[in-house]
């Protein structure tokens, strides 16, 4: 348990309280920031930025651009004992008030601190890049499952996209990387329940609003780069966007490096922060170079070559783009010192929910893909793939949208890619949140049609699906359907708000048994 008192310590220590006054809220003390409050040996029993989850003896911080005085107000009548933030608020008068420079940094300090964070307890992997964080955190636990489970060791810890898992819970991710007061609390259940390992995702968010900045990586993962996330509201240029990605290796042990990266020079350059460096990739220079790749059949295989090892592996997931996922997470394993048997187990296993789920009709004219797919490098990866490996398929009908009020270079870039590569398109809702979801479908149109390909817009996600579904099925020959940008998420954000949502694998798969069911009605010969 801390006290009032630990937290000004760890503040001040940090550099984040300018000045110190312990005297009588609404007392004046114009030339220093200060904390307010009389009793320094006040337990903090709880820590939250969030009002709904505010609890007698909490200690409740102001963040973000979003915030509300009525959120402290909210926070003050459940029995808040203290707040931080960066200015005064009339609304915490009577609480212990911790004015500081920079909230987001005092935030994670103090998580640390009221969590007990210590570095290596669990053994930590943050995996960051434009593309295929998801798919790589995945492997790698489930690498690190296999060798765990032959050690009579339990399941190890996951932060990811989809599931949080922390040895007392497995629940639906709400964001890629939680707040600091979650991630914090996420390891420390995982300490507590005996884990020795824990994978998660970084996002570029994350790094640059200091969610995981008292985090110490003992392997960190550098996937790839491409331009993403540049709005008002995120990221205002690439350089931001970049260096928030390369700020990951200034808290790592052991940089892992994709040498087939874009910028992969600058990425290294950065990398040299870290205590050491090891490189995977197709590049001759890799320490764990992949080559051999063979695509045959309904799997796809590879070796890897390092110089402790030189094996052939298998994935069970399609898309020749998650070779450069899984060999990220062979370098990762190793690092750990991970059987190779124990790797190859687990790619030829794992899966993950919304990325590349396949699903074909009974007659075998219709094939439909679920990925998460959402950016330009993702996009382009992923047609790639819609070629080489499933080019049976005469056609490809693609349905995504693009989300409200973000990552706005995604709409040309996404709605170019589509139409260059595909033979029709429908753009569909994809968390269009406070803007109008017609006028985004009608701006990513726009790209499309440039293109020459054609283009419906349906807003509503499930109608959009059935209605694809139904155009395939009166064309002649075999037609692929892409079904891009939401993967495995149950939510999509309408307004302010999040709602509820059949994840896009419920809404491929309904919409081809609806398919099927109607084919047997009427009697057709497959």
């Amino acid at each position: 348990m801390i006290t009032i008192g630990d937290v000004e310590k760890v503040l001040r220590e940090r550099g984040l309280l300018a000045g110190y006054d312990r005297k009588k809220p609404g007392a004046e003390s114009p030339q220093v920031q200060s904390i307010c409050g009389n009793d320094i040996a006040e337990p903090v029993l709880w820590l939250t930025c969030d009002s709904r989850t505010v609890e007698p003896g909490t200690l409740f911080i102001c963040k973000g651009a979003a915030f509300r005085e009525e959120y402290l107000r909210e926070a003050a009548e459940k029995g808040s004992i203290a707040y931080i933030s960066e200015q005064e608020y009339a609304a915490g008068r009577g609480l212990a008030a911790f004015l500081v420079s920079d909230v987001r940094r005092a935030m994670a300090a103090v998580s640390a601190l009221f969590f007990g964070y210590v570095p290596g307890e669990p053994r930590l992997t943050g995996i960051t890049g434009t593309k295929g964080k998801t798919t790589t955190a995945w492997y790698l636990k489930a690498m690190l499952d296999a060798w765990e489970a032959e050690q009579g060791k339990p399941e190890t810890g996951l932060i990811s996209t989809v599931i949080n898992y922390d040895g007392m819970r497995r629940q639906d991710a709400v964001m890629t990387t939680p707040e600091a007061p979650v991630v914090h609390e996420l390891l420390a259940n995982a300490h507590q329940q005996g884990l020795r390992y824990l994978t998660m995702e970084v996002s570029s968010q994350a790094l640059k609003y200091k969610r995981v900045r008292e985090l110490r990586f003992d392997v960190g993962i550098f996937l790839n780069i491409s331009e993403d996330h540049i709005s008002p509201q995120e990221h205002c240029d690439f350089g931001d966007y970049f260096s928030s990605k390369l700020s990951i290796f200034r808290q790592t042990r052991t940089a892992c490096v994709n040498l087939d990266a874009d910028h992969a020079q600058k990425i290294l350059d950065a990398a040299r922060k870290a205590e050491r460096v090891v490189t995977f990739g197709r590049h001759p220079r890799a320490d764990y170079r992949y080559s051999e790749v063979d695509r045959s059949g309904s799997r796809i295989s590879f070796r890897v070559t390092c110089s402790r090892f030189s094996e052939r592996f298998e994935l069970a997931m399609r898309g020749s783009f998650n070779i450069e996922n899984a060999v990220a997470a062979i370098a990762a394993a190793d690092v750990y010192g991970v059987p190779v048997h124990c790797m190859r187990q687990a790619l030829a296993q794992t899966t993950v929910p919304g990325r590349m789920e396949t699903f074909t009709s009974s007659d075998g004219k219709l094939c439909g893909i679920v990925d998460f797919a959402h950016n330009r490098l993702s996009f382009e990866r992923l047609f790639d793939a819609a070629y080489q490996e499933y080019s049976q398929y005469g056609r490809i009908i693609t349905i995504f949208g693009c989300p409200g009020g973000k990552a706005l270079n995604r709409r040309r870039e996404l709605g170019v890619i589509a139409g260059l590569f595909s033979d029709y398109v429908c753009v569909t809702s994809d968390d269009p949140g406070t803007e109008c979801q017609e006028n985004i479908a009608a701006e990513v149109r726009g790209y499309v049609e440039m293109t020459g390909c054609s283009c419906i817009c349906i807003p509503e996600r499930a109608e959009a699906v059935r209605a694809m579904i139904a155009y395939a099925k009166d064309q002649k020959g075999k037609s692929l359907i892409l079904l891009l940008g939401r993967g495995s998420e149950k939510y999509q954000r309408f307004g302010e708000g999040l709602c509820e949502y059949p994840t896009d694998a419920q809404l491929m798969r309904g919409s081809l048994e609806e398919y099927d069911a109607r084919r047997k009605y009427l009697n057709i010969e497959t």
